[in-house]
């Protein structure tokens, strides 16, 4: 077991690197933080390839880390490395997951969110609604943030997350006779009008300019969801688990 006192140690500048999506993308590894997180990873299966401890915590005694690489650094080290302000004392590097393409039934399609907090927590809603996997497009926040990671709070590890395009998995559904369904004001209807089904694919789009037009036009119908009070609209994530759950409330 190694430990690290300083935070100049090269090896404290490298896990600091993967703070950055340039550094996540060459190495294809990225930094989980906090016990439920780490918990979390541990119990999905997750390739942990490190875990590194302020020295003043003990783990839990139910963790199996036998195989695990452990390093105990100082107080200090623990905050110059952590994105967070109340740093919780452990940090886990991580490898990046290949999910597989297996049976999806129903489908959270993502374009270009970009808001971390918003990406995250349509992650989680979807993994508590029980929908089968997320694509997300391109322009979407990377899936390996700090910021989504902690808003998902662990449902990255739950379901699969696929980083695709998104005119090519339309037009993969369409062949299949997936219902897709966009969301749009202009040519939708309430979303209430529509049955749900046992399979869907559900598109949601970025945060002020919505879904792009090339992809509403390959939906099957496009859905809003009505405003009674005076806001100009929903944030998205709210939007995404509201249809989400009326749309699968059938299975």
């Amino acid at each position: 077991m190694k430990r690290i006192e300083s935070a100049k140690n090269p090896q404290v500048k490298q896990w600091k690197k993967l703070l950055s999506k340039k550094e996540r993308d060459k190495t294809g590894l990225f930094l989980i933080e906090g016990f439920h997180l780490v918990e979390e990873a541990l119990r999905s299966g997750v390739d942990i390839v490190q875990l590194i401890v302020d020295e003043q915590k003990t783990l839990p005694p139910s963790w199996n880390v036998d195989n695990i690489l452990i390093t105990l650094v100082t107080e200090g080290v623990m905050k110059e490395m952590s994105d967070t302000e109340t740093p919780q004392g452990i940090v886990a590097v991580c490898r990046q997951c290949s999910c597989e393409q297996t049976e999806m039934k129903t489908v959270l399609m993502v374009d270009a969110v970009q808001d971390p907090g918003n990406l995250g927590t349509m992650i989680r809603t979807a993994d508590a609604a029980g929908i089968d996997a997320v694509i997300l497009g391109e322009g979407c926040a990377d899936l390996y943030n700090p910021k989504v990671i902690r808003a998902t709070q662990g449902s990255l590890f739950h379901l699969p997350i696929i980083k695709g395009n998104l005119e090519e998995w339309m037009a993969r559904f369409q062949q299949q006779n997936v219902p897709i369904y966009g969301t749009s004001l202009q040519n939708g209807v309430d979303y209430q009008s529509v049955t749900p089904a046992e399979t869907f694919a559900l598109l949601v789009g970025n945060e002020g300019s919505g879904v792009r037009r090339e992809l509403l036009e390959m939906t099957t119908t496009n859905l809003y969801i009505p405003i009674y009070g005076k806001a100009e609209s929903l944030n998205v994530a709210v939007a995404t688990g509201i249809l989400l759950y009326y749309l699968r409330h059938t299975r």
